[in-house]
């Protein structure tokens, strides 16, 4: 989920929590979270972008919704995030705006996308100190529209990606969205899973070495072995994999473009958005991909640097200096970061490779066929392994 700070205004942004204690305002018949906007709603087409329909039955979905009583008019939908992902819609019936969330349409790689599993991630961190968008309904069957899907509540902010929201746009202010980002990081690391209802959600025994061998199946799925350099890549990372860290909630896709900041100062984040990769496992995986994915100044950008050339700017801690304060703020050592940054490169560049073949064969988002976005991640990754034989 990813929106320049320039073309999100606040009142078009998703799906925080209020802060703790903060009153919504009240709408009779109403249930608690189905968030009135903050003056009127432009008209708004349903239709996705690019102006393609909704692949679902708009109508079907406004009657689910009336039925709960989290709308009351005739609704209208825009689709909402950078696309390449589960589908995000902005649902408005010109008074009360809510988050529609659902899979992106067949073939769906293995254990991808699931939907019911990132609501439940959502709500069991609602109590925590982990800003969470509010979970209001959660529709398992395929019978509204198709897919399961899950609704959440609205609340305004900015997702940021090629710039820091202008209120925060000094060197002070840039400072501290980035330590608010790993701060943030931090926190969820550091929640009780197994307290918050969590212990059953993931295996995170072997972790690290099953996700590797989970991710090359995506694209190797009869084993076969990985060509080229993602490869001799795969055979670098388990050669000599470190220790895991003690289990924590990873997140699995925790970016600067999945985050949604405060409009003003003090910076500081207002939900954590797209939970969909999200497990129990090595915490270390998720500082890796933050730091894989952090824009830092003087080397090429790839794809997903490119979404968060905001940190390009003057101000913005480098990675190492996210990855000390992590440390402080958890207790936990990083001697093996650079390992966690290359795996997290890998990654990134199997789904592209994936998403890549389904565009050869005819299905799938057009951006993944732009030439060079698998080799951009595997470049990023050799300055990490020098000495390997890659």
């Amino acid at each position: 989920m990813s929106a320049s700070s320039e073309t999100a205004p606040p009142a078009e942004t998703i799906g925080a929590v209020p802060p703790a204690g903060a009153a919504l305002p009240a709408l009779p018949a109403l249930p608690a979270g189905a968030v009135p906007s903050a003056g009127p709603v432009p008209p708004v087409e349903a239709v996705a972008s690019g102006g393609s329909a909704p692949p679902f039955d708009v109508g079907r979905l406004e009657a689910y919704l009336r039925g709960l009583g989290l709308c009351r008019g005739p609704i209208t939908l825009r689709r909402i995030g950078e696309g390449h992902s589960n589908l995000t819609y902005l649902v408005s019936d010109g008074e009360c705006r809510v988050v529609v969330r659902r899979p992106p349409p067949p073939p769906i790689p293995p254990g991808g996308h699931d939907v019911v599993r990132e609501a439940r991630v959502q709500r069991a961190l609602g109590d925590e100190p982990v800003p969470v968008p509010r979970i209001l309904a959660v529709e398992e069957s395929t019978a509204v529209i198709g897919a399961p899907f899950y609704v959440m509540a609205h609340v305004a902010g900015i997702v940021a990606t090629t710039r820091t929201p202008p209120a925060l746009d000094t060197p002070a202010g840039r400072r501290a969205v980035g330590e608010a980002l790993v701060d943030t990081l931090a926190a969820l690391h550091r929640v009780d899973h197994a307290a918050a209802g969590l212990g059953d959600f993931g295996r995170p025994s072997g972790d690290v070495t099953r996700h590797l061998r989970r991710f090359a199946r995506i694209v190797d799925p009869d084993g076969h072995g990985l060509p080229g350099e993602l490869g001799a890549l795969l055979d670098w990372l388990v050669d000599d994999p470190p220790a895991p860290a003690a289990p924590a909630i990873v997140h699995g896709d925790f970016r600067l473009g999945n985050v949604m900041l405060a409009a003003g100062p003090p910076a500081r984040l207002v939900a954590v958005l797209d939970w969909e990769l999200a497990t129990i496992g090595d915490p270390l995986r998720d500082v890796g991909y933050l730091l894989a994915t952090y824009a830092v100044p003087g080397e090429p950008p790839h794809a997903l640097t490119e979404m968060s050339a905001a940190t390009l700017a003057d101000g913005y801690p480098s990675r190492a200096e996210l990855a000390a304060r992590y440390a402080a703020a958890t207790g936990t050592e990083v001697p093996d970061v650079d390992w966690y940054t290359a795996m997290a490169l890998w990654k990134l560049a199997v789904l592209f490779e994936y998403q890549r073949r389904r565009v050869a064969d005819g299905i799938g988002d057009a951006y993944y066929s732009r030439p060079g976005l698998v080799e951009g991640f595997l470049a990023a990754a050799r300055p990490l392994t020098t000495g390997a034989n890659l």
